[in-house]
């Protein structure tokens, strides 16, 4: 990381910035919980990297399906959380919601649970109100691209001063393509923050970017030729700007979230990677029970062999180092690596 002459830092994960929010200093640190409270959206960006599996009115913490207020609760606590990012699709369509989870954070971890909140729309005051007095810290505005020529004048600039007079941090999210430079005139005008991200493919706008010519900067990550560059443009004339890299996302962000949240919730059998994911043994083919007996007899500790439904989790080196032994009792070993929430994603499997 160093400095400029104009105040830029810039990160060795092609990052770069003049000013950070307190949501996005949080990020850095992997101390925000991200919640998903509903995958509908009508605006149809191009550039939306949404899932299809996301795309439904479905709630989530993190990666956790939210079914009542202690799922969302227990992520924030399994974390660690110092703050919690609002999201979407458009998360007020679902304004109701937002609310409640608002009052539901701060009242359980207190007012310096820092909460921003991520909308593609220009809420009434009423609205804006109702959601500064509900403890939101700090709101990003989205609007559509086809917007950004139009924005003087607009709801969204009214939006954006009516969220600062409520004492709101205030700023505009976007992705970093050409026509960006159309927001300066109410950024500077505002005096709002402008966070820029670098433009990326996903499985479900691949499509899209394709046909509008858009490429790959290289064969090593999902980010866009040049995005970058119209972020460089205006550097120099917005006062509170971060440009934030496709790699730093992937390399900084969530891996900052894993390890926070593995050295939270990894088990004694765990061993935590440099990435944040957990790795550990597995053992199936026999009933729990009898596979642990079968442990108990080649002298295995109690206290590093955990039952599941149809399996049995103990140390990696452990099951490996006994792997031939197991492999004769019909047993089938392998090592596990995953995501360090409930139920989190499975990284690797390796069979022994």
């Amino acid at each position: 990381m160093n400095n400029n002459m104009n105040g830029m830092v810039r990160t060795d994960t092609g990052s770069f910035y003049t000013y950070l929010t307190k949501g996005c200093k949080l990020c850095q640190q992997g101390a925000k919980m991200v919640l998903f409270i509903t995958g509908i959206c009508n605006r149809g960006c191009f550039y939306c990297p949404l899932s299809e599996e996301r795309k439904k009115d479905d709630t989530y913490a993190n990666e956790r399906l939210v079914k009542d207020d202690e799922d969302v609760i227990e992520e924030a606590m399994q974390m660690d959380a110092l703050g919690t990012g609002i999201t979407g699709g458009e998360p007020l369509i679902r304004a109701d919601l937002v609310i409640h989870y608002i009052k539901l954070l701060k009242e359980r971890f207190g007012r310096d649970h820092h909460i921003h909140l991520y909308t593609s729309i220009a809420p009434d005051k009423d609205l804006l109100e109702s959601l500064s007095e509900a403890g939101l810290d700090e709101i990003r505005f989205h609007p559509p691209e086809q917007l950004w020529k139009e924005l003087k004048g607009s709801d969204f600039e009214r939006a954006i001063k009516d969220s600062i007079e409520l004492g709101m941090e205030t700023g505009m999210e976007l992705p970093s393509i050409d026509g960006v430079i159309n927001v300066r005139d109410v950024v500077i005008g505002t005096d709002c923050f402008l966070n820029l991200n670098e433009l990326e493919f996903s499985d479900t706008n691949a499509m899209e970017m394709k046909e509008r010519n858009f490429l790959l900067r290289d064969d090593m990550s999902n980010a866009v030729e040049g995005s970058e560059n119209f972020a460089a443009e205006l550097v120099e004339e917005i006062p509170k700007i971060h440009f934030c890299s496709s790699r730093y996302k992937d390399a900084g962000q969530l891996r900052e979230r894993l390890l926070r949240t593995a050295r939270k919730t990894a088990r004694q059998l765990d061993e935590i990677t440099e990435e944040g994911t957990i790795v550990y043994g597995s053992i199936e083919g026999q009933e729990p029970g009898e596979i642990i007996s079968i442990l108990h007899d080649l002298e295995v500790p109690d206290d590093l062999i955990e039952a599941k439904e149809n399996a049995v989790e103990l140390p990696w080196w452990i099951v490996e180092e006994i792997a031939e032994e197991l492999k004769e009792e019909g047993l089938v070993p392998s090592i596990i690596e995953r995501y360090p929430f409930k139920d989190g994603l499975i990284v690797e499997v390796i069979p022994l």
